[in-house]
């Protein structure tokens, strides 16, 4: 794959955490337009590598390229309209209603105290019909269950209109049905020419990706198309085989061994 087709190029990345060694010398390019799934045990670095694509922690070696540019020089509110970010756990104020934690995502691409324009309230729209979250727009959010609540968040980072959209644990709370409205509306940001790259704990949703990176102990164990064997040997032998990945029903599925 050519450079100019990669979304995220990552040289020799280091990171530490609490003074510990997280990520140790990731190499890593994912191309863009394209649907990345990252998963691996607990403790694996998973979320830290996010975070480094991300530019939301400080790197102790190594650089992290978007579209050519390294990131750590890319202005703040270019690479805020350029990459969306959804984490764990992220605090927001419950006070606000469902329509203003949603607008908060068009942040970016508004100046200083400049009130929302018709194109930034279209965006909301756009987003929280999206994620099925429109009918709760005047709501305050601390009235919202765990997977309502998500599913505002996945709003809000839908709403910025970024061509490379970042989630860490993006089904956390989600049920089953909207777990597979999440993998539509992936399927149809990618097919839109977006890049979509997910930590994920669900091995079978992250099997439906276009490509998977498998990590374990701060390093990449795997990288290659979802469907090919090779990616899930590797995913099973970095679970220590407790799970086998077979196919049924023409997709894949991960079962317990």
């Amino acid at each position: 794959m050519s450079t100019a087709r990669a979304a995220f190029e990552l040289q020799a990345v280091q990171a530490h955490l609490g003074g510990r060694a997280v990520l140790q010398g990731i190499d890593l390019c994912l191309p863009a337009g394209r649907w990345t799934a990252i998963v691996g045990p607990n403790g694996a670095g998973k979320s830290t590598l996010l975070k480094a694509m991300a530019g939301l922690l400080p790197l102790q070696a190594g650089q992290v390229r978007l579209h050519g540019h390294d990131l750590a020089h890319l202005p703040a509110r270019q690479r805020a309209r350029q990459l969306a970010w959804l984490g764990q756990n992220e605090a927001t104020s419950d006070d606000l209603s469902v329509w203003d934690v949603a607008l908060l995502g068009r942040l970016p691409h508004r100046g200083w105290l400049a009130p929302p324009s018709a194109a930034d309230h279209a965006a909301v729209q756009t987003a929280l019909q999206a994620t099925h979250a429109w009918a709760w727009r005047d709501r305050p959010l601390g009235a919202l269950s765990g997977g309502e609540r998500q599913r505002v968040l996945l709003a809000r980072a839908l709403a910025v209109q970024a061509s490379t959209l970042l989630m860490d644990e993006p089904l956390a709370n989600l049920d089953p049905p909207h777990q597979a409205d999440w993998l539509q509306l992936m399927r149809r940001t990618v097919a839109g020419g977006g890049t979509v790259v997910s930590v994920l704990h669900e091995v079978a949703m992250a099997l439906h990706a276009d490509d998977v990176v498998v990590v374990a102990q701060g390093r990449v164990r795997h990288h290659g198309p979802a469907a090919d064997a090779a990616t899930h040997r590797a995913i099973e032998a970095v679970f220590d085989q407790r799970l086998a990945i077979r196919p049924l029903d023409g997709q894949w599925v991960a079962l317990p061994q």
